[in-house]
């Protein structure tokens, strides 16, 4: 699904998501306040609410009342392996089929990877 296919909660979910596997949010850090991560995305609390909700549902993060959400002990893992497996069985096949039909050798690409 294209990113402007995806529910406005599933992109501030993926930033969230790109901070973490960024090491910008480490484990044990707080996620920013609803409001303050609202306001910096330019979205409605309720929307960032039900992203963060979504953390708190895979058990990726933990609910301290009053002070705010922690990110878990081998969340960073668990959201690799899953954005792992999402692009390798949703993104890739068509990624490899691009590289085959434009005839790109894959040493170019390893060489711009690596540089």
């Amino acid at each position: 699904m294209a990113t402007a296919d995806r529910p406005v909660y599933l992109r501030l979910r993926d930033e969230i998501v790109a901070m973490i596997l960024d090491g910008r949010i480490r484990e044990g850090d707080a996620l920013p306040s609803v409001r303050a991560f609202a306001a910096d995305q330019g979205a409605n609390p309720l929307t960032v609410a039900k992203a963060y909700q979504s953390f708190q549902d895979d058990g990726l993060v933990t609910v301290r009342r009053g002070i705010g959400m922690f990110v878990d002990q081998g969340a960073a893992d668990r959201l690799r392996r899953a954005a792992r497996a999402q692009f390798l069985d949703e993104e890739w096949p068509e990624i490899a089929q691009r590289i085959r039909r434009l005839d790109i050798d894959p040493a170019d690409l390893l060489e711009r990877v690596a540089g």
